[in-house]
Formats: structure tokens, sequence, C-alpha cells
């Protein structure tokens, strides 16, 4: 819901760094890799009882080279594979944040496993309308330049972003965060499935 208007924002920095990163060799994929290192050491992190507002430190800087690989490939090179890596490790890092919550603690184990089902439903909708947009020659730019089709709802990376900020400031509120969290996410796929609908049919 917000990544739209955040690109305006965020895209021109971006931009610049990537440039600079670039310029010193590094490549898109590279980058994929190191936010997704950052992902897993905030994960293990919280899995081992870390304090949370630590976490915090590789939960951010595994997103913001999410952001910024796909500026370098931009500026460098761009790839299928590099879309390709860029999902599967926004996935991954998206399903390890809860599940080092349920290992921590098991109370947490009912909401974390709820929002992983969430997770998997809207993940499943998303790459769907993608491939199927892709078959119909449909594109668009309104989420900055992409691998793939994205379609606007109200959980995108954004919100996702801040909901993973308030498990780590607040984590005693994990199951109600997380429960809140996923119904979201399941609004999100079912208006992606009802958009769908409207521009698939027939």
């Amino acid at each position: 819901m917000l990544d739209g208007l955040l690109r305006k924002l965020i895209d021109p920095g971006l931009n610049w760094a990537a440039r600079g990163l670039a310029a010193r060799g590094l490549r898109a994929d590279q980058v994929t890799l190191i936010g997704l290192g950052f992902g897993l050491v905030a994960a293990l992190m919280i899995a081992f009882g870390l304090p949370t507002e630590l976490a915090l430190i590789p939960l951010l800087a595994s997103r913001l080279a999410d952001g910024l690989d796909g500026a370098v490939a931009r500026v460098s090179q761009k790839t299928d594979f590099g879309g390709f890596l860029d999902i599967v490790s926004d996935f991954a890092f998206y399903g390890m944040i809860p599940f080092a919550f349920a290992w921590v603690d098991p109370g947490n184990a009912l909401a974390a496993a709820f929002l992983i089902f969430t997770f998997y439903v809207n993940g499943a909708s998303f790459l769907a309308f993608a491939v199927l947009a892709e078959k119909r020659g449909l594109q668009t730019s309104s989420r900055g330049e992409k691998s793939l089709y994205f379609t606007a709802g109200i959980m995108e990376g954004a919100e996702t972003i801040l909901f993973l900020i308030a498990f780590c400031l607040w984590p005693a509120a994990f199951p109600a965060l997380a429960t809140v969290f996923g119904i979201l996410c399941l609004i999100t796929a079912t208006a992606r499935v009802l958009l769908a609908r409207r521009v698939f049919r027939g």
C-alpha cells in the first residue's frame, strides 16, 4: 500500500548508492545474497534469545540490501536469474523471522504458523498473478522497475517491514501482532484473487 509512495522517496538514494557499489564490482546477485545473510543473522539472534532490539540491526540491513540489489542491477546488468533469486530470498526471509519467534518461545508457535500460512497464500496469489500478467504482456512500473509484475495490496514490502520492526520492539506482543498481520495478508490475497478474476476471466 505504501510502496508506490516510498519508492519515489527512496529510489534516488538507492540509485546513488547502487552506482557506487557497481563501480566497485559488486553484482546484484551478491547484494541479494548479502541481504539474505543479514536476514539469517537476525533470525538466529531472535531464535537464540538475544535482545530482539539488537536483531533489528541485521534485519534492517537485510531490507536495505533487498532495495539495493535491484538498483545495482539497473545500473549494471539485469538478469532473469537475478529477479528469481531476489524473490526466493525475500520469501525465505519472510518465513525465517516468524519461525525464529516460534523457536525461541513455543507460546508464539500458533501465531507464527498462522502468519507463515498467510504468507504462503498471499505469495501464491502474487506469483500466480505475475505469471498470468507476463503471459498477457501486462506491464506496470508503479512499484519500480521489477522482474515480475507487482500488484498493489494492503500488505506490501513497507507494511511487512513495519510489522517486523514491531515484532522486534515488542516481542511479547508477537502473537497479537502476527495474527493481525496474517489477517491483513489474507485480505490482500483475497483482493488480488478478485482482481485476477476481473482481469483474466474470459
